[in-house]
């Protein structure tokens, strides 16, 4: 069976925790790929910018699912874009500012925004993972297309937040866990495996010649729906148990690990 779409997570997958990856092999990786007709996709839930500074020399090549799925770039063309109405947001926004020991990232298009009263600590984590970031005010009144809610909360609320808010907001966003201690609101359906398929369609790509890597919820839709569905060492036990395959951890380069095997055609993929 043929493998013509490898698509990864960034955070704890293709990444180590220092948030880099061994570029060079990765790149000459890259270039066995497209000889076999291989294509590559980014499937995260971070923002486009910040993915796109991860792959510079091919970004126009290859395809980009960021914000959880909510929009999908494939070769340099922007072919979808979720959005919340303005009611939703709104919404979303009311809700989220009675909760105590829950900061907000409002995810935009154009920018993340976070709040100018939040704490540095928290200002210098989300700069981590938003590239365009803008501290305002207030969350009301921005113009821009929004695609998500990110949250950072103690870990030990974490699994009671994640209910409580799918029972509040229920029908307009979906709470997913993002792999590092925080939540993110989606818009339903607009997971990583919908933007996946919008960039399927478009290269003529089955399911089952796909292979996807993942650690955390927000990547439990591709592992199910790829034929070759991988989760890392290093995500959590729920995770492993749904995934078809197994691979090494996110600090010991293991999804290029993984690809070499697929560039190889060893097992799973002979």
């Amino acid at each position: 069976m043929s493998v013509k779409l490898i698509a990864v997570d960034m955070d704890g997958t293709f990444l180590d925790d220092v948030k880099q990856y061994n570029r060079p092999r990765f790149l000459a990786q890259y270039a066995r790929m497209k000889e076999q007709g291989i294509r590559f996709a980014v499937a995260s839930g971070n923002q486009y910018y910040q993915l796109y500074s991860f792959f510079p020399e091919i970004a126009q090549e290859i395809a980009f699912v960021a914000d959880n799925g909510a929009w999908v770039v494939c070769e340099g063309d922007d072919m979808f874009n979720g959005e919340f109405t303005v009611q939703q947001y709104n919404t979303v926004v009311d809700h989220l500012l009675t909760l105590p020991d829950i900061e907000i990232i409002a995810c935009g298009k154009q920018w993340g925004y976070i709040l100018k009263s939040y704490h540095p600590s928290f200002k210098l984590l989300a700069a981590r993972y938003y590239h365009r970031l803008k501290e305002v005010d207030s969350f009301t009144g921005i113009d821009d297309v929004f695609f998500k809610f990110a949250l950072n909360l103690p870990d030990d609320i974490l699994a009671e937040t994640m209910i409580a808010l799918g029972e509040s907001l229920e029908g307009i966003v979906v709470p997913v866990t993002s792999g590092h201690g925080s939540i993110d609101l989606i818009i339903p359906g607009l997971h990583k495996a919908n933007g996946l398929r919008i960039v399927q369609e478009r290269w003529g790509i089955e399911d089952h010649e796909v292979v996807t890597f993942g650690d955390g919820g927000n990547d439990i839709e591709m592992l199910t729906q790829a034929g070759y569905g991988f989760a890392m060492q290093n995500a959590p036990e729920n995770i492993r148990a749904l995934a078809r395959y197994q691979a090494g951890h996110n600090n010991h380069q293991a999804v290029l690990d993984v690809i070499d095997k697929v560039l190889n055609r060893e097992a799973p993929f002979n």
